[in-house]
C-alpha cells in the first residue's frame, strides 16, 4: 500500500433531503457563474427533476440552457453536440442532472470544450488535471458515484471502444446528493446501480492501489449496501434504505476514484460498448465469477468484505469467509433477478466472435493490473465464457 496518496473529490458536497433546493447557493459559492448549461436526458425533463433546478434559476433571473440529448453509454458524437450547444450559448458552467451517463457526458463537455474535442486524446494512461469549466453534478440514481470521481467514460463511435478519461479535470466542482431524487427509480435500476456501487467498493478495497482513505470509504459503502440493498429492492418507498444506498454510492465513488477499479469493470465495459448491456447490470453479471477467480490472491481482503457486508461471521477463517462472499454475491444475482449474459439476449455467435476483442479491450484499459490476481488474455476469455 502506498504511504501517501493525493485525494481528489469535489470542492463542495451538499448532502441530504432537499439538497437540490440549494442549487443557487452552490452556484454562488462557486462564483462568477452567469449562464450554466444543464446537461440531462429527456426522462429527467419528463419526470420533473430538471424543473426542480430551472425553477430556482428562473426565480433568481439566472440565464441557462438545456441540453437533454444525452444517451446511455454516451458517445463522443453526443459530447461534441453538447460542446456546440455550450459554445453557442456562451455557457460558463455545466450542471449535470441524471444518472451516470448524463453526469459523464457533462463532465466530458466541460473538459473537452476547453481543449481537444477528440476523445482519443484522453485515452489512458493520459491524465488531465487542467481544470475546465465548473461542474455541478446532481445524481438521480444511487450507483455510479460519478458525482465525486475523476473519471468519465465515453464511447468512441468509430471503434465502439469505451474510453475511460481520467484526471482532476473531471472531478465535479460541486455535488448535490439528494436521495429524494432516487424515489422514482424502478426495482431493476435500484438493483443494478446498487450492485455497481458494491463492485466499486470491493474492487477499491482489494486494489493494489488502495490506501487508508479509500479503504474507509469502501468499508462504509459495503456496510450500507449489506444493510439496505434488499430493503430498497423490496420496497421502493423505503426512505431510510434509499438514503443509505445514495450515501453508499457516493462513498463507493470516493473509494474507487482514489484507489482503482479492476477486473470486473475492465470486462464489463466491452459488454456495454459492443452489446449495450447497462453498466450496472454488466458489473452484476460478472462480479461473483471474477471474485471467485481472484480469491486465492487476497483471501484476507475478500474475507473482510464478506464480514462487513454481512455474508460471514468474524469467527470463521479468512478462506471460509471469502468463499461466503462469492456465495453471497451469487445469491444477490438470484434475489435481484440479474440475468446471465445469455439471458440478456445477446446472440451467442456474435458474442463468441467478439471474445478476443473484448479481452484485448479489457486488458488495454489497464484496470486488470490492479486486480489481486492479474489475468492473461486467455483467462479473460474463459471468464467471459463461464459468465455466459
Amino acid at each position: 500500500m502506498r504511504q501517501t496518496v493525493r485525494v481528489c473529490m469535489p470542492r463542495y458536497m451538499q448532502i441530504g433531503k432537499g439538497s437540490v433546493g440549494t442549487i443557487v447557493d452552490i452556484l454562488g459559492v462557486i462564483g462568477n457563474v452567469k449562464c450554466p448549461l444543464i446537461v440531462t436526458d429527456k426522462m429527467m425533463v419528463q419526470i420533473g427533476h430538471v424543473a426542480k433546478v430551472t425553477s430556482q434559476l428562473d426565480e433568481q433571473g439566472i440565464k441557462y440552457g438545456v441540453f437533454d440529448e444525452t444517451i446511455p453509454d454516451p458517445t463522443d458524437t453526443i459530447v461534441k453536440e453538447g460542446i456546440q450547444k455550450l459554445k453557442a450559448g456562451n455557457h460558463d458552467c455545466v450542471i449535470a442532472i441524471g444518472g451516470g451517463s448524463p453526469i459523464d457526458t457533462a463532465k466530458a463537455i466541460a473538459v473537452l470544450s476547453q481543449g481537444s474535442d477528440d476523445i482519443l486524446d484522453y485515452r489512458p494512461p493520459q491524465q488531465f488535471n487542467k481544470i475546465g469549466l465548473p461542474i455541478v453534478a446532481i445524481p438521480t440514481t444511487a450507483g455510479t458515484g460519478s458525482e465525486v470521481t475523476h473519471h468519465t467514460v465515453v464511447v468512441h463511435s468509430a471503434t465502439q471502444d469505451k474510453i475511460s478519461c481520467r484526471g482532476e479535470a473531471f472531478v465535479p466542482t460541486a455535488a448535490i446528493i439528494d436521495y429524494e431524487l432516487t424515489l422514482t427509480m424502478p426495482r431493476r435500476l435500484t438493483a443494478d446501480n446498487a450492485l455497481d456501487t458494491l463492485t466499486h467498493a470491493i474492487e477499491a478495497f482489494v486494489s493494489s492501489k488502495r490506501c487508508l482513505f479509500s479503504n474507509r470509504m469502501a468499508l462504509d459503502c459495503m456496510r450500507l449496501i449489506g444493510e439496505f440493498l434488499e430493503r430498497a429492492f423490496n420496497d421502493e418507498k423505503d426512505i431510510e434504505a434509499r438514503e443509505g444506498l445514495m450515501l453508499a454510492s457516493t462513498l463507493g465513488g470516493l473509494a474507487f476514484s482514489n484507489a482503482s477499479i479492476s477486473l470486473v469493470h475492465a470486462m464489463s465495459r466491452p459488454l456495454g460498448a459492443l452489446f449495450h448491456v447497462p453498466h450496472g447490470m454488466s458489473n452484476a453479471m460478472l462480479l461473483p465469477q471474477i471474485t471467485s477467480f481472484s480469491l486465492e490472491s487476497a483471501y484476507d481482503r475478500y474475507a473482510e468484505c464478506a464480514r462487513v457486508i454481512g455474508f460471514a461471521s468474524k469467527d470463521v477463517s479468512d478462506e471460509v469467509a471469502a468463499q461466503e462472499l462469492v456465495k453471497g454475491l451469487y445469491r444477490y444475482q438470484v434475489d435481484m433477478e440479474i440475468p446471465s449474459i445469455s439471458q440478456f439476449g445477446i446472440d451467442q455467435t456474435e458474442f463468441e466472435s467478439s471474445l478476443n476483442k473484448m479481452a484485448k479491450d479489457a486488458l488495454a484499459s489497464g484496470a486488470p493490473l490492479f486486480n489481486p490476481r492479474v489475468p492473461t488474455e486467455e483467462e479473460i476469455v474463459k471468464l467471459y465464457q463461464q459468465a455466459w
